[in-house]
């Protein structure tokens, strides 16, 4: 049996982090994920400046592409308008890479099916052993379903439910565009072009509001599809698709019990505004690796619930203007 001092199950932005954490701070750690590195991860990959300087990235120094968004188009129904402000995106395949290195920890490829907890250890599957536990494995993990499930339900009104694809494209318009609330859907749309020719496309909604409007994701997404076509946007490409789902910031999440602590989607901490949660996962990881570090509470307090406080405190300028019809 392999033992070290904490065992993090899940080796996304939230594990990475943890991991790199623990290891500036000589604490011994070991990353389990079903999957191998790099993976594909359908995401919009939007990375705010808190981001940059959590991680104290040298954004000269990212091996990969960084776009840098210097404003969001935004549309609401019948109100459009330019948000200036500083963001960035990136693609998931390379940034989760880029950090599991970084976290420079052991990492074994494994599917968690059982986990105990006797003697003052967490024992997986009996082949892993260790004093503390951190579950990063997002949605689904393990971590949360064995300890968390029960004493810290999530809400399923604040299930949200998404359809995305990341391709390459030769796009010619740079703008990152989101739509929000079209056609009734109870969230947004988005289209995200990437640095070295890729764009996302996507979109994700409220399933419980879906659900009692009688409508599907899938119905929505033949919209856009639609939209993305008579904009000029993206033309003459097939479409194929991925569905994922994650929960929105919970009221009072139970991120601790014992020496098991969860982070990110685990939680449930994207944003209640706009779904980010990157920069939740990213801090949730930080925040529980100090827990360890220094003995102290693990609070997800200091965590924004929202996105727009990110976006306005560098926005330079606000135009707005109204329009009529659907778009």
């Amino acid at each position: 049996m392999i033992e070290t001092d904490v065992i993090i199950v899940g080796g996304g932005p939230a594990g990475a982090s943890c991991a790199w954490r623990l290891r500036q701070n000589n604490i011994k750690c070991l990353i389990l994920d079903q999957h191998t590195f790099p993976r594909i991860k359908i995401c919009a990959g939007w990375i705010t400046p808190e981001v940059i300087q959590d991680l104290n990235l040298n954004i000269s120094d990212y091996p990969y592409g960084i776009t840098t968004f210097n404003s969001f188009h935004i549309s609401i129904r019948k109100l459009k308008f330019k948000l200036c402000t500083n963001q960035y995106a990136i693609r998931r395949v390379e940034f989760d890479d880029w950090l599991l290195h970084r976290a420079g920890v052991p990492f074994k490829l494994h599917n968690v099916k059982t986990i105990t907890h006797a003697k003052n250890k967490y024992i997986i599957d009996d082949m892993y052993a260790s004093k503390y536990l951190i579950g990063a494995g997002g949605t689904h993990c393990p971590v949360y379903r064995t300890f968390f499930s029960k004493i810290s339900p999530r809400s399923k009104e604040s299930f949200i439910v998404a359809l995305e694809e990341e391709f390459p494209y030769a796009y010619t318009d740079d703008r990152c565009q989101l739509w929000f609330m079209e056609n009734y859907l109870p969230g947004y749309a988005w289209y995200v072009p990437k640095a070295n020719g890729y764009i996302n496309i996507g979109l994700g909604g409220n399933a419980e509001q879906m659900k009692a409007n009688g409508e599907t994701l899938k119905d929505h997404w033949s919209k856009l599809k639609e939209k993305l076509d008579r904009l000029g946007l993206v033309k003459g490409h097939t479409f194929k698709p991925r569905g994922y789902s994650y929960y929105l910031r919970q009221k009072h999440p139970v991120v601790r019990t014992g020496n098991a602590l969860i982070v990110g989607d685990a939680v449930g901490l994207a944003t209640l505004d706009m779904g980010e949660g990157i920069r939740s996962a990213i801090k949730s990881g930080l925040l529980a690796a100090e827990a360890i570090i220094h003995d102290i509470d693990y609070s997800m307090a200091s965590i924004p619930k929202y996105s727009i406080f990110s976006l306005i405190s560098f926005k330079k300028s606000l135009s707005i203007k109204s329009f009529p019809g659907n778009f």
